[in-house]
Protein backbone atom coordinates (compact mmCIF):
# COMPACT_ATOMS: atom_id res chain seq x y z
CA UNK A 1 0.00 0.00 0.00
CA UNK A 2 2.55 2.51 -1.13
CA UNK A 3 0.06 4.75 -2.96
CA UNK A 4 -0.79 8.06 -1.28
CA UNK A 5 -4.39 9.06 -0.69
CA UNK A 6 -4.27 11.76 -3.33
CA UNK A 7 -2.64 9.50 -5.93
CA UNK A 8 -5.24 6.81 -5.35
CA UNK A 9 -8.17 9.22 -5.47
CA UNK A 10 -6.79 10.71 -8.68
CA UNK A 11 -6.39 7.26 -10.29
CA UNK A 12 -9.89 6.19 -9.28
CA UNK A 13 -11.43 9.45 -10.47
CA UNK A 14 -9.65 8.98 -13.79
CA UNK A 15 -11.01 5.43 -14.14
CA UNK A 16 -14.56 6.57 -13.43
CA UNK A 17 -14.26 9.58 -15.75
CA UNK A 18 -12.84 7.60 -18.67
CA UNK A 19 -14.67 4.27 -18.26
CA UNK A 20 -17.59 4.93 -15.90
CA UNK A 21 -19.94 5.85 -18.74
CA UNK A 22 -19.76 2.36 -20.21
CA UNK A 23 -22.69 -0.02 -20.12
CA UNK A 24 -23.15 -1.98 -16.92
CA UNK A 25 -23.51 -5.50 -18.28
CA UNK A 26 -26.90 -5.25 -19.97
CA UNK A 27 -28.49 -3.20 -17.19
CA UNK A 28 -30.14 0.19 -17.73
CA UNK A 29 -27.46 2.13 -15.82
CA UNK A 30 -23.81 2.85 -16.53
CA UNK A 31 -20.86 1.48 -14.58
CA UNK A 32 -20.50 4.85 -12.87
CA UNK A 33 -24.16 5.19 -11.95
CA UNK A 34 -24.13 1.65 -10.55
CA UNK A 35 -21.01 2.33 -8.44
CA UNK A 36 -22.40 5.58 -7.05
CA UNK A 37 -25.74 3.99 -6.21
CA UNK A 38 -24.09 1.06 -4.41
CA UNK A 39 -21.95 3.46 -2.38
CA UNK A 40 -24.99 5.58 -1.53
CA UNK A 41 -26.88 2.50 -0.31
CA UNK A 42 -23.90 1.53 1.85
CA UNK A 43 -23.61 5.04 3.26
CA UNK A 44 -27.34 5.23 3.98
CA UNK A 45 -27.17 1.94 5.87
CA UNK A 46 -24.46 3.28 8.19
CA UNK A 47 -21.71 1.04 6.82
CA UNK A 48 -18.08 1.59 7.78
CA UNK A 49 -15.91 3.84 5.57
CA UNK A 50 -14.13 0.74 4.24
CA UNK A 51 -17.37 -0.95 3.25
CA UNK A 52 -18.73 2.23 1.64
CA UNK A 53 -15.53 2.39 -0.39
CA UNK A 54 -15.86 -1.32 -1.26
CA UNK A 55 -19.40 -0.64 -2.48
CA UNK A 56 -18.14 2.18 -4.70
CA UNK A 57 -15.29 0.05 -6.03
CA UNK A 58 -16.87 -3.42 -6.14
CA UNK A 59 -16.89 -3.45 -9.95
CA UNK A 60 -13.63 -1.55 -10.53
CA UNK A 61 -12.39 -4.66 -12.36
CA UNK A 62 -14.89 -3.84 -15.13
CA UNK A 63 -13.12 -0.50 -15.55
CA UNK A 64 -9.70 -2.17 -15.75
CA UNK A 65 -10.22 -4.93 -18.32
CA UNK A 66 -10.46 -4.51 -22.07
CA UNK A 67 -13.32 -6.92 -22.79
CA UNK A 68 -16.49 -5.89 -24.61
CA UNK A 69 -19.47 -4.84 -22.49
CA UNK A 70 -21.39 -7.88 -23.75
CA UNK A 71 -18.70 -10.43 -22.81
CA UNK A 72 -21.10 -12.40 -20.53
CA UNK A 73 -23.59 -12.73 -23.40
CA UNK A 74 -20.76 -14.34 -25.38
CA UNK A 75 -20.06 -16.83 -22.59
CA UNK A 76 -17.04 -14.99 -21.18
CA UNK A 77 -16.67 -14.46 -17.44
CA UNK A 78 -14.46 -11.40 -17.06
CA UNK A 79 -13.52 -12.36 -13.46
CA UNK A 80 -13.75 -8.66 -12.65
CA UNK A 81 -13.88 -9.41 -8.93
CA UNK A 82 -10.37 -10.88 -9.02
CA UNK A 83 -8.98 -8.13 -11.24
CA UNK A 84 -10.52 -5.45 -9.03
CA UNK A 85 -9.37 -7.07 -5.79
CA UNK A 86 -5.79 -7.39 -7.08
CA UNK A 87 -5.84 -3.70 -7.97
CA UNK A 88 -7.19 -2.82 -4.51
CA UNK A 89 -4.90 -5.21 -2.59
CA UNK A 90 -1.96 -3.03 -3.62
CA UNK A 91 -3.66 0.16 -2.47
CA UNK A 92 -6.21 -0.46 0.30
CA UNK A 93 -6.68 -2.77 3.30
CA UNK A 94 -8.48 -6.12 3.27
CA UNK A 95 -11.61 -4.45 4.69
CA UNK A 96 -12.07 -2.94 1.22
CA UNK A 97 -10.42 -5.50 -1.09
CA UNK A 98 -11.89 -8.69 0.39
CA UNK A 99 -15.58 -7.75 0.06
CA UNK A 100 -14.81 -6.72 -3.54
CA UNK A 101 -13.09 -10.07 -4.14
CA UNK A 102 -16.03 -11.91 -2.59
CA UNK A 103 -19.03 -10.06 -4.03
CA UNK A 104 -19.53 -12.52 -6.90
CA UNK A 105 -19.24 -15.48 -4.55
CA UNK A 106 -21.75 -13.70 -2.31
CA UNK A 107 -24.29 -13.94 -5.14
CA UNK A 108 -23.57 -17.65 -5.46
CA UNK A 109 -23.83 -17.98 -1.67
CA UNK A 110 -27.15 -16.14 -1.45
CA UNK A 111 -28.61 -18.27 -4.24
CA UNK A 112 -27.78 -21.32 -2.12
CA UNK A 113 -28.91 -20.08 1.31
CA UNK A 114 -31.84 -17.72 0.64
CA UNK A 115 -34.73 -19.41 -1.18
CA UNK A 116 -36.13 -16.19 -2.73
CA UNK A 117 -32.82 -14.63 -3.73
CA UNK A 118 -32.47 -16.15 -7.21
CA UNK A 119 -35.92 -14.92 -8.26
CA UNK A 120 -34.85 -11.32 -7.47
CA UNK A 121 -31.84 -11.34 -9.83
CA UNK A 122 -31.99 -9.34 -13.04
CA UNK A 123 -31.66 -11.28 -16.31
CA UNK A 124 -28.03 -10.12 -16.83
CA UNK A 125 -27.21 -11.22 -13.28
CA UNK A 126 -28.70 -14.66 -13.95
CA UNK A 127 -26.54 -14.93 -17.09
CA UNK A 128 -23.39 -14.03 -15.17
CA UNK A 129 -24.34 -16.42 -12.33
CA UNK A 130 -24.18 -19.35 -14.77
CA UNK A 131 -20.70 -18.24 -15.89
CA UNK A 132 -19.57 -17.79 -12.29
CA UNK A 133 -20.40 -21.33 -11.20
CA UNK A 134 -24.05 -21.18 -10.13
CA UNK A 135 -25.24 -21.56 -6.54
CA UNK A 136 -22.65 -22.78 -4.02
CA UNK A 137 -22.57 -26.31 -2.73
CA UNK A 138 -22.28 -27.13 1.00
CA UNK A 139 -18.46 -27.17 1.00
CA UNK A 140 -18.29 -23.82 -0.81
CA UNK A 141 -20.78 -22.32 1.66
CA UNK A 142 -18.65 -23.45 4.59
CA UNK A 143 -15.48 -22.05 3.02
CA UNK A 144 -17.19 -18.74 2.17
CA UNK A 145 -18.49 -18.36 5.74
CA UNK A 146 -15.00 -18.93 7.12
CA UNK A 147 -13.77 -15.61 5.69
CA UNK A 148 -13.74 -12.72 8.15
CA UNK A 149 -15.40 -10.45 5.58
CA UNK A 150 -18.16 -12.74 4.36
CA UNK A 151 -20.95 -10.76 6.06
CA UNK A 152 -19.63 -7.53 4.51
CA UNK A 153 -19.54 -9.26 1.13
CA UNK A 154 -23.17 -10.31 1.52
CA UNK A 155 -24.21 -6.77 2.45
CA UNK A 156 -22.26 -5.44 -0.53
CA UNK A 157 -23.93 -7.99 -2.82
CA UNK A 158 -27.39 -6.84 -1.79
CA UNK A 159 -26.50 -3.21 -2.48
CA UNK A 160 -25.03 -4.33 -5.80
CA UNK A 161 -28.37 -5.92 -6.72
CA UNK A 162 -30.34 -2.79 -5.79
CA UNK A 163 -28.00 -0.27 -7.45
CA UNK A 164 -29.66 -0.31 -10.86
CA UNK A 165 -32.18 2.52 -10.67
CA UNK A 166 -32.38 4.66 -13.78
CA UNK A 167 -32.05 8.38 -13.04
CA UNK A 168 -31.39 8.05 -9.29
CA UNK A 169 -29.68 11.18 -7.96
CA UNK A 170 -26.49 10.47 -6.00
CA UNK A 171 -23.56 12.46 -4.72
CA UNK A 172 -20.59 12.54 -7.09
CA UNK A 173 -17.39 10.49 -6.99
CA UNK A 174 -15.60 13.17 -4.95
CA UNK A 175 -18.03 12.63 -2.09
CA UNK A 176 -17.32 8.90 -1.89
CA UNK A 177 -13.62 9.11 -2.71
CA UNK A 178 -13.25 11.16 0.48
CA UNK A 179 -13.56 7.81 2.29
CA UNK A 180 -10.12 6.88 0.93
CA UNK A 181 -8.63 9.35 3.44
CA UNK A 182 -10.54 7.79 6.34
CA UNK A 183 -9.59 4.25 5.34
CA UNK A 184 -5.89 4.94 4.75
CA UNK A 185 -5.42 7.29 7.67
CA UNK A 186 -7.77 5.54 10.11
Amino acid sequence: MSTTCEELKSRLAELFETRGGSEYGGESVTQGEHALQAALLAEQSGASPGLILAALLHDVGHLLHELDDDAPDKGVDDVHEDLGARFLDERLPASVADPVRMHVDAKRYLCAVEPDYFSQLSPPSVTSLRLQGGPMNAAEIQEFESNAYYEDAVRLRKWDDMAKVVGLATPGYEHFLAYVDQVLEG
